[in-house]
């Protein structure tokens, strides 16, 4: 009896743990439907992007952020005869059980077990997409979290959305995923169109990607293929007859066509870094898959050969690295983008995108700084500027004294001629008009956001290229000045697209953008960037900057000779050239005319090689007068260049009038180094010394410290040198050294009834120079020799 009962305490006992469980069983099991993952949860949204050009020509696809080549298809666009394989290869009872396959677990198992090693797997198609949404370690605890996940997708999902995010997600060799990833590169097809001989073909790769790649291991991939056949027959897909006779009619060629990137890859690259990591469908792409850009494949190809010959041309002088920019001024709409010689040449920098890079621009802002200085009258077209030495204090810096690289100073020159001759001194006297914080806010209503920094850090040099802009900047600047003052956006897609790159508006909110309040100026600007004979002093008439058709042109050489660049327009292009070195090397014997300027030439004459472009419209409402070249006034008797030039009707006045021109003492240091100064200046000058200098005399070199008396001028008699009122002996008219005596002295030149006077003293000094030639003039100490 106690035998008995003992028997049904223990099966009472074995009922109770038998039903906890069977409860913990059901928990588990009920608990993924508390935390379902939906379709919308795993939509793939950072999906493989297709270009092509302004005329559907392909220009490549770019991978997904992760360097995947994945195209979404809804499941009702695939090919029945690729469902069905993938169906009969990786999962034949997929839609008769739930996340597990219990009989394949089964079967597995005693396989396993008989076999003393696994035989064939158990996973479903559920378990992986599991897999592939979220890997995990072939163990244990990562099996069991992989069953977790397939349960979830139950929960959330139906059967055809499990198998459309599977197919779509499906390793089909390299880094290809899904299956219309894989029609479109293997066979240049949709998914829809596969046939069965290519549909089981692609079936049969996601089981080893790699090892039964087509392109490299044929024989084994077919020897695949002929299992996914048999399953297909063996699920009653179809007959073997049928498999046997359309495998072997249906062809199946594998393209050759050029895969990844044909043209333009900077460009696809930043243009992919605009679009917002959304659904396609959110982004206003609708279902198409191709993005159509602005982008000219044929100029873009042009550009891309000729950024590699120029380069090649000048690599004996150390320059490796180029880019280039073609704007449709009409339209803003970007024509052609090459960002380096070389993208996919990784030990040379390829990568870097001379477009959108910081570089200083040299003198390609000097255009912007002239069109602000007439436009707000500090300057007017026949204004004389003084290319001649200057020195500005900095504080806490040493002085600055700009200079052009051929360290020569031209002297008295038009507004024309410093421009047009990119000469350094005289933009940097406007700039001084202007003020830097003045054209610092231009140059931002310009576009040009990386100028970000204070007025004070860039200060003078500013208008010289002390700053960092990009090409993309100096180019959008470019198209407002072609445009007269008109500032528009640079498009890169067309507007069925969601992608306008900002306008200066929009990087500047608080900015007005169009200077059109200037057309006028913006056409004499233009005037003068496109005038061969103003800028052949520096450039020669017949350089690379001449074309046979009207152009406007700007080059740009930046310090050290690490950048070059030349910008420029006709009425219809404005192409932007930048020539240099990523590393920061500077370039030997590279200037903007010689570097970047020879690239920008075969672009513009290709674009125009079928159609010149219309004329540049004159200045609207300026007049033309006769100006004698050196004084800018009306030619006098004694003018030896009379040239033409623009003038606002109420300046005629003035014109008319005094016509008397003497050089201020500015030009003193520069015509004492003159050989001939008669043309210069109609009045004796004493050049050196100046009025009121004070010299120190050291003991002992009495004999050694001379000062030169030095004198500028015409000349209507021999010159005579007068020292205290007494008359020095002397054969020399225009220059003679005098032995530093201390006292105070008064220097007078006399030429028949001409004369000039100065006062200077000298004092003896007390120690002896650490470093002679110091000098500091206007009643500083000077110690000068010769």
């Amino acid at each position: 009896m106690k035998l008995i009962l003992r028997s049904l305490l223990q099966i009472k006992h074995s009922s109770k743990f038998i039903l906890a469980v069977l409860v913990i069983c059901l928990i588990i099991r009920l608990l993924p439907y508390f935390a379902p993952v939906r379709a919308a949860d795993i939509a793939q949204n950072q999906l493989a992007m297709q270009f092509s050009d302004r005329n559907g020509l392909p220009l490549g696809t770019l991978l997904t952020r992760d360097q995947e080549h994945t195209s979404v298809v809804p499941l009702n666009q695939v090919s029945p005869q690729f469902i069905h394989a993938i169906l009969a290869a990786e999962d034949g009872s997929f839609y008769h059980h739930g996340a597990l396959d219990m009989k394949a677990v089964i079967r597995a198992s005693k396989e396993a077990i008989h076999a003393k090693r696994i035989v064939s797997g158990a996973s479903t198609i559920t378990m992986q997409l599991s897999r592939m949404l979220d890997p995990v370690p072939r163990s244990f605890s990562g099996k069991l979290q992989e069953i977790w996940l397939s349960w979830r997708l139950t929960a959330g999902m139906n059967k055809d959305e499990i198998l459309s995010a599977y197919i779509n997600r499906l390793p089909m060799g390299g880094n290809i995923y899904g299956v219309e990833a894989a029609a479109q590169t293997y066979f240049s097809i949709p998914a829809s169109e596969l046939n069965l001989a290519q549909a089981s073909l692609l079936a049969a790769i996601p089981n080893n990607p790699t090892y039964f790649n087509p392109y490299e291991h044929w024989e084994r991939l077919k020897q695949r293929q002929k299992y996914v056949l048999n399953r297909m027959v063996e699920e009653k897909y179809i007959s073997g007859a049928i498999a046997a006779a359309r495998t072997q009619t249906e062809k199946v060629v594998f393209q050759s066509r050029p895969r990844g990137i044909i043209a333009a890859p900077h460009f696809l690259f930043w243009l992919a870094n605009q679009i917002p990591p959304t659904p396609l469908e959110k982004q206003g792409w609708g279902d198409k898959s191709v993005i159509r850009t602005t982008i000219n494949r044929p100029l873009q190809q042009f550009v891309e050969a000729q950024v590699q010959q120029v380069i090649s041309s000048l690599a004996a002088n150390n320059v490796h690295d180029a880019a280039a920019l073609v704007i449709d001024n009409h339209t803003g709409e970007v024509l052609a983008y090459v960002g380096s010689p070389d993208y996919f040449n990784q030990a040379k920098l390829g990568r870097n995108d001379g477009v959108q890079a910081l570089r200083q621009p040299g003198s390609t802002l000097k255009p912007f700084v002239y069109e602000l200085a007439l436009e707000k009258s500090l300057i007017r077209p026949n204004t004389i500027l003084a290319d001649v030495p200057a020195r500005y204090a900095i504080p806490g810096a040493r002085l600055y004294s700009p200079t052009d690289y051929t360290e020569r100073f031209l002297g008295p020159v038009r507004v024309r001629i410093a421009l047009a001759n990119s000469l350094n001194v005289p933009a940097v006297r406007v700039l001084e008009k202007v003020g830097v914080q003045t054209f610092l806010e231009r140059l931002h209503q310009l576009g040009f956001e990386n100028l970000n920094q204070t007025p004070e850090h860039y200060g003078l040099g500013l208008t010289l290229g002390s700053g960092e802009v990009s090409l993309w900047e100096l180019a959008r600047a470019y198209v407002t000045m072609a445009r007269l003052g008109e500032s528009i956006p640079l498009v890169s897609t067309f507007s069925d697209s969601p992608i306008q790159n900002s306008s200066c508006a929009e990087s500047a909110p608080n900015m007005r953008c169009n200077i059109q309040n200037s057309t006028t100026i913006w056409q004499l600007i233009t005037n003068i960037l496109s005038d061969n004979h103003a800028r052949a002093t520096a450039f020669g008439v017949n350089s690379v900057l001449n074309l046979p058709f009207p152009v406007a042109v700007k080059t740009g050489t930046s310090s050290n000779f690490r950048d070059t660049w030349t910008v420029g327009f006709t009425t219809d292009y404005t192409v932007a050239t930048w020539v240099g070195n990523f590393n920061g090397e500077p370039m030997r014997q590279v200037s903007g005319v010689t570097g970047a300027a020879p690239l920008w030439n075969r672009i513009m004459l290709h674009l125009h090689e079928h159609q010149e472009p219309a004329a540049f419209p004159p200045p609207e409402g300026l007049i033309q007068l006769p100006i004698c070249a050196i004084s800018g006034l009306r030619p006098t008797s004694d003018c030896t260049s009379v040239v033409q030039e623009y003038f606002y009707p109420e300046d005629k006045i003035a014109y008319e009038g005094n016509n008397q021109f003497n050089l201020p003492p500015e030009y003193n240091e520069w015509l004492a180094k003159q050989q001939q100064s008669s043309l210069v200046s109609t009045n004796l000058r004493i050049l050196s010394p100046h009025h009121g200098d004070l010299f120190l005399l050291y003991p002992g070199e009495e004999t050694k410290q001379k000062l030169e008396f030095k004198l500028a001028g015409n000349k209507s008699a021999p010159v005579e040198w007068w020292l205290n009122g007494e008359k020095l002996d002397t054969n020399s008219a225009n220059s003679l050294f005098w032995n530093l005596r201390p006292g105070k002295w008064t220097l007078e030149a006399r030429s028949g009834e001409m004369n000039d006077k100065v006062s200077f003293q000298v004092k003896l000094a007390n120690i002896k120079p650490t470093r002679r030639g110091f000098s500091i003039s206007n009643s500083q100490v000077k110690g000068n020799h010769p």
